[in-house]
């Protein structure tokens, strides 16, 4: 997915030649990438904090965790970004006291920020996934959105999710990208990218292109992107990656076929124009297009096979 990102006003975009460092060091490059994002993260992705998102979030975590034990006491969100998933999901009763982490300093800040608009108290730690800085027990519930395929080792950062669970406690992480799905969506985002920068170069449609430095600069996201996302997931292999680290009553849910479909080649096209040529009434399109064909995909789950829907969500229980 090609992003819009024009840096922040605390951290300026990567340079290419930081870009170039980052193809050998892993770290670095979410660091960059994240920070880079952190200020127009939730522009990029139509992040808000009122009923739209509360209602994804709450029930991307009930449809594989349901509703028992809520409101969970203690919240750790790892690969929190800008606070998405912990937010909304306070604002829904999922969880009270609420933590983030994240690796990129931006990000956490970016967090905080967020809870301090809505009037939460959040605790906010520069983190990494791999060594988490919480003693043992000391979670009733770690969460995480789009996130793990970023983590080199995933196994080992389940495993010090569970280690930082109360026994009994539970671990959600929704939104990770499946093999087949990110094939397909990529090369849709891919041919959106090309078809739409190619056209807005036709005299009658220059208006509708964005700067040349602008997609230039995106180009260089885009390039980092592809060092960040290090994994796709087949659900099963999941849910037995899970289990090695420890974790019990494990369970994967898939969503999203044609929603995808239709997603990311919105998203691409959003990213290739210049943002004033699309007014409300696009983003409600795009929203209640990708909201009718989520209904759609659900009854084809019936029929299709769970590892050609586009996402996978993950939970268990620490012993």
């Amino acid at each position: 997915m090609t992003t819009t990102s024009q840096g922040s006003a605390d951290k300026p975009a990567a340079t290419a030649e930081e870009v170039e460092a980052a193809w050998n060091d892993n770290k670095l490059a979410q660091v960059l990438y994240h920070d880079w994002e952190a200020s127009t993260y939730d522009e990029k992705w139509s992040i808000s904090y009122d009923e739209r998102c509360v209602s994804y979030a709450r029930d991307r975590f009930t449809a594989i965790a349901g509703t028992d034990g809520w409101p969970y006491g203690r919240s750790l969100e790892i690969g929190a970004g800008t606070g998405f998933f912990t937010l909304n999901l306070k604002l829904a009763g999922v969880l009270n006291e609420a933590h983030v982490t994240d690796l990129s300093p931006g990000m956490v800040a970016a967090a905080k920020r967020n809870a301090d608009t809505l009037g939460f108290a959040v605790e906010g730690k520069v983190a990494d996934a791999e060594k988490l800085p919480y003693d043992d027990n000391t979670f009733d519930l770690v969460i995480g959105h789009a996130v793990i395929h970023h983590i080199p080792d995933v196994e080992l950062a389940f495993r010090e999710m569970l280690r930082v669970l109360k026994p009994g406690g539970r671990f959600v992480i929704c939104g990770e990208p499946t093999r087949y799905g990110d094939f397909v969506a990529r090369r849709l985002s891919r041919f959106t990218w090309w078809a739409t920068t190619n056209l807005t170069r036709l005299p009658a449609l220059t208006d509708w292109r964005r700067p040349q430095a602008e997609l230039d600069e995106s180009s260089r996201a885009a390039a980092l992107e592809a060092v960040v996302d290090l994994h796709t997931f087949d659900p099963d292999t999941l849910a037995r990656m899970a289990e090695r680290a420890g974790a019990s009553e494990v369970r994967t849910v898939t969503e999203e076929l044609l929603a995808a479909w239709v997603g990311w080649p919105i998203r691409t096209f959003e990213a290739a124009v210049p943002e004033q040529k699309l007014g409300f009434g696009w983003r409600m399109f795009a929203y209640k297009s990708w909201l009718q064909l989520s209904k759609v995909d659900k009854v084809l789950s019936q029929v299709v096979p769970d590892e050609l829907y586009y996402n996978v969500s993950i939970t268990g229980v620490a012993r």
